[in-house]
């Protein structure tokens, strides 16, 4: 080979290597190019982190203060070989995270409350900027704020210090929700627009729009899973039930796993189901279980909702409000919704599921989750209003339509989401959806609405039958479709179907019918 020849062999090598290494991702969750992209290279370039392209960084995720200590232990190239080992009654001595903890303590940075670090506490985002503040001592002043950072704000000077240095700006009429926990990913931002003046901001990084979310002092419980199971006792479960059980749970996976008989065997086991985001009541805790009530699950004998019992990491505790917020309702199937930054899927819901929304774009809503943050919503998928009272009242073709579309889906006993219904469940889900909150059982159905005499029945009303020749406890539901025809989910062996109501058992306890629309 001729040495030109080499020369340029050497030359396609150099360009190839540079090439690829420059098209490889951070981290799997950051997006190719985007601004948070070059954050992390920038804070990699001074030590603040290591970049894993096959990892995930956990942008959304909330930070917390030892990690808070380590990205800036690391930016600042402390001495982990510090003199004195602090002591904390919450961090042993031979911990591993102790050389982090140590140096971030003898630097005055960060220092333990009542003689705890609270590694695994979560920080929020007024001391985020504190800390940073006090670390590299911004100042200045900005004629634009945040219109909850009143100048009487204990915050007020640090952030202003951070608008004028173009750390963050804020849109009009924002909010900087001192007390919201700060995610990893904007933290790490915020250093990095300090360590590097050509990140800083020169406009808003959002569109304007004025946040409908509220921090509050009350607690609030949700439901944090697609869809969890409230079963009548706790710890009951099968091996089979895990994916049900999980957190994030696998409905599709266990309900095509599920025999016939491992579905009948749920019959008495488990009540009902709470989807994506349902508010509920917290009634007690046993080991790792919960004992809920779905709010939205009408039973008389409980103001607070349906009872029942679920694995403690399906709910999540929140403080937020979103009272004045609209409100996305999901009409598809079943939707994804979608991380804003990097647009990759986060997590699968049903139909009926109602999550508040905080700001729409031409393609999505943009939706709060339980404790995950703002996910992304297609808007095909959905329908808003302002509140559910004004989801506009359907019509009794409306609500036949809907149901047919889960014409052969596999039954479910006490299912109430689009992996499975039973008799009533399917009616609650397509009545939810539309604006009108029926009872979640049958034999409470039957109590509700209008009565109607068997003579005046019309589509879209809901046909009751009982044991005891229809005199006794309601046991099954329909949707009446005109002709003598319902629509129902007979039992666990059978799929949602249209069947004749005046022939067979279905005659003999027929028990009356009931109008809610």
């Amino acid at each position: 080979m001729t040495k030109r020849m080499v020369q340029i062999v050497v030359m396609f090598l150099v360009f190839f290597s540079f090439h690829t290494s420059g098209q490889a991702k951070v981290f799997i969750d950051v997006g190719d190019g985007s601004k948070l992209e070059q954050e992390l290279v920038v804070l990699s370039d001074y030590g603040g982190i290591t970049i894993t392209p096959n990892e995930a960084f956990r942008v959304n995720e909330a930070l917390t203060r030892y990690e808070m200590a380590e990205f800036l232990v690391r930016t600042l190239q402390l001495d982990l070989e510090v003199s004195a080992i602090p002591t904390y009654a919450d961090i042993a001595q031979d911990d591993e995270r102790m050389p982090v903890i140590a140096a971030i303590t003898e630097a005055r940075i960060m220092s333990g409350f009542e003689g705890n670090f609270n590694p695994d506490a979560i920080v929020t985002r007024v001391q985020a900027v504190k800390t940073l503040e006090h670390v590299y001592q911004l100042t200045g002043q900005s004629k634009l704020g945040y219109i909850d950072i009143k100048t009487n704000h204990d915050a007020y000077a640090t952030i202003q210090a951070f608008i004028a240095n173009g750390i963050f700006i804020p849109a009009k009429n924002e909010k900087f929700n001192p007390n919201a926990q700060i995610a990893r990913g904007d933290f790490v931002s915020y250093l990095a627009r300090i360590l590097e003046p050509t990140l800083r901001l020169t406009e808003p990084k959002e569109p304007v729009y004025e946040s409908c979310v509220v921090e509050t002092d009350k607690k609030r419980y949700v439901v944090d899973v697609a869809v969890t199971n409230m079963w009548n006792k706790s710890n009951q479960t099968r091996n089979i039930d895990y994916p049900s059980k999980k957190d994030p749970v696998d409905m599709q996976k266990w309900v095509s796993s599920l025999s016939v008989m491992q579905k009948k065997w749920l019959v008495g086991k488990t009540d009902t189901q709470a989807l994506y985001g349902d508010e509920v009541t917290l009634i007690e805790k046993k080991g790792k279980w919960s004992r809920i009530a779905a709010k939205d699950q009408y039973v008389p004998y409980l103001k607070a909702g349906y009872p029942g019992w679920v694995p403690e990491s399906h709910v999540a505790v929140t403080t937020k409000n979103y009272d004045d917020c609209a409100i996305a309702v999901v009409t598809a199937k079943k939707t994804t919704l979608i991380n804003e930054i990097n647009k990759e899927k986060f997590l699968e819901i049903s139909y009926a599921t109602i999550l508040p929304v905080v700001k729409t774009d031409d393609t999505y809503y943009h939706v709060e989750t339980p404790n995950k943050g703002i996910k992304l919503l297609k808007k095909s998928d959905a329908k808003t209003y302002q509140k559910y009272s004004d989801i506009p009242k359907p019509t009794a073709e409306t609500i036949i339509k809907e149901a047919k579309r889960y014409l052969d889906l596999p039954y479910l006993w006490a299912g109430t989401s689009s992996w499975g219904y039973d008799c009533s469940g399917i009616l609650y889900a397509v009545f939810r959806t539309h604006g009108i909150m029926i009872p979640r059982d049958s034999f409470y159905q039957a109590k509700g609405g209008k009565a109607v005499a068997k003579k005046d029945l019309q589509p879209g009303d809901l046909v009751f039958f009982a044991y005891n020749g229809g005199k006794g406890k309601v046991y099954h539901v329909g949707l009446y479709l005109g002709g003598g025809k319902m629509l129902h989910a007979p039992h666990y062996a059978s799929k949602v179907k249209i069947e004749n109501m005046n022939q067979g058992a279905y005659k003999r306890n027929y028990s009356g019918a009931r109008r809610y629309l």
